[in-house]
């Protein structure tokens, strides 16, 4: 719904983009917000891994919990998000998440500056199948994403 150059996105509506094995929703983008930031719903399902231990260079994260929990490790410390909390995440520290629990999380992640969704997009536009961790590599980047795996992953 438009409203004089905004809108009005009901929950989980949006635009998804099929690339990290999460529901991702971009809600806005730069394109939207003069590049200030983007905006997403993540839906994680039962039991999943998020991607694994990253940061960013260039942008700063922020998660607020809709539904269910989800754990997060930043920076050398783990949180439960559950239902209204918030954490943000600065840039160039390291972080990770997932849910191991039974229920599905939902999550609010405002990014800025924007430019994320393109990063999402490149993996998205990857073929299909398993990943290979170089190519990965090279895709984050391009955006400015650093990968954090154990030595004997990397």
């Amino acid at each position: 719904m438009t409203l004089g150059g905004g809108y009005m996105l009901p929950s989980r509506d949006g635009h998804p983009i099929a690339a990290i094995g999460l529901g991702i929703t971009k809600k806005t983008d730069g394109a939207s917000t003069r590049e200030a930031y983007s905006l997403f719903e993540y839906t994680i399902p039962p039991e999943t891994d998020g991607p694994p231990a990253h940061l960013h260079t260039r942008e700063d994260e922020s998660f607020i919990c809709l539904a269910g929990r989800l754990d997060v490790h930043l920076g050398g410390r783990d949180f439960v998000l559950e239902h209204g909390d918030y954490l943000f995440l600065p840039r160039d520290v390291v972080h990770a998440f997932r849910n191991p629990y039974g229920e599905e999380s939902r999550v609010i992640s405002v990014v800025s500056p924007a430019g994320l969704e393109k990063y999402y997009q490149a993996l998205a536009d990857l073929p299909p199948g398993p990943k290979d961790i170089s190519v990965m590599k090279k895709v984050m980047a391009e955006f400015g994403i650093e990968m954090q795996l154990p030595p004997e992953v990397g």
